[in-house]
């Protein structure tokens, strides 16, 4: 079993977020003083195509060199990480137990439970619990997280962080990085985000993640296969461009006059179909029928006007994600780099507000 100090948090040194996505390896490191958040060093470094497929890291050399080269590149010293596995290869299951049990005694009722829930041998995998607190039906009663990953995924995103010679203190899940990173924003809002439904759609290269919290707490994922890739293909299939050069160009600008009209404006309105096809299977699959807000998270959100369409097709409010809003910057960080990016560094930064867990 991993310990609690790995999946969850304990008080623990200073910490970098490390997000490694299908596209980029993403570092980001914070500091905080009183209730206030700072920036300090973050950097966004690319990653070579193919070297993580469906959630899985398939070269963990290259993604290894790819983590080194971000750490270098934003200047952190710190030399201990915090990394997320995938929530598409991670069993969760909560469970109800007596709130007077201990913990060695949650143990073991846990590793029961594991039994009955988890499809491979449980020296396969890496099994953790966290206590969510008090059950809502009977106050005697605790609803405990019980989570479970195959050691063989766990183990490559352990290997790409201690490659470059850091050591891995919390591995976490991206379900949880991502509603962490939201607490931030869902403090703006009306009654600090109780009594809203939230969709969080992170829109990747690959997939779409559809990530909806209710009263602040994840009650329902999904991954969809959506994502900018498509969007690059295109690009490259157009203007004859390789996909290294289309990706640039995607982010960068310079493509012909009809890329807007003709490419974009097409890939938006499918990115807003896709939107609406995955609320549509969240209120198929739950006991919910509407949400409030819709929170556009991944490179995809960072498409000027992406929101104010989405806003319209879907019929629902519509912001991009920014958990930095209200953290002052280092004075190396470009603000107008940071806010580009921002969307993408959700998990990044939920991973980074690790560091500050009591």
């Amino acid at each position: 079993m991993l310990n609690l100090e790995a999946w969850f948090n304990r008080k623990k040194p200073a910490l970098i977020g490390v997000d490694i996505s299908s596209s980029a390896v993403k570092v980001l490191e914070l500091s905080k003083s009183g209730e206030h958040y700072r920036v300090e060093r973050y950097a966004v470094e690319p990653l070579p195509q193919n070297a993580v497929v469906e959630h899985a890291i398939t070269e963990v050399e290259q993604v290894s060199q790819a983590v080194e080269r971000a750490i270098k590149r934003s200047g952190t010293r710190c030399k201990h990480a915090a990394v997320a596995v995938p929530a598409a290869h991670v069993i969760t299951k909560t469970i109800k137990m007596p709130t007077a049990m201990s913990e060695q005694e949650r143990q073991t009722q846990i590793e029961m439970e594991a039994d009955h829930h988890i499809p491979y041998p449980l020296n396969e995998v890496n099994l953790d619990f966290y206590v969510l607190g008090s059950s809502e039906s009977n106050p005697e009663e605790s609803d405990v997280l019980m989570v479970a990953c195959r050691k063989e995924i766990v183990d490559d995103y352990l290997a790409v962080i201690q490659g470059p010679g850091l050591t891995p203190e919390v591995v976490d899940v991206e379900t949880y990085a991502m509603e962490n990173a939201f607490s931030l924003i869902a403090t703006h809002m009306p009654g600090g985000g109780m009594e809203k439904t939230v969709a969080i759609l992170d829109v990747g290269a690959t997939a779409t993640n559809i990530n909806v919290v209710h009263n602040n707490r994840s009650v329902y994922t999904r991954d969809h296969a959506f994502g900018g890739k498509q969007l690059t293909e295109e690009i490259q299939r157009r203007y004859g461009l390789s996909y290294e050069e289309a990706g640039l160009a995607k982010k960068q600008g310079g493509l012909p006059d009809n890329y807007q009209a003709e490419v974009l404006r097409p890939f938006m309105e499918a990115m807003c179909q896709e939107i609406t096809r995955a609320l549509q299977f969240f209120y198929s699959s739950t006991p919910f029928n509407s949400v409030d807000q819709a929170l556009l998270a991944g490179g995809c959100a960072q498409i000027p006007g992406i929101d104010e369409l989405v806003a319209a097709r879907v019929g629902i409010p519509a912001m991009v994600a920014n958990p930095f809003a209200s953290m002052s910057l280092a004075s190396h960080i470009k603000p107008q780099l940071l806010s580009n990016d921002a969307p993408s560094l959700m998990i990044c930064c939920g991973l980074a507000l690790r560091s500050f867990d009591a």
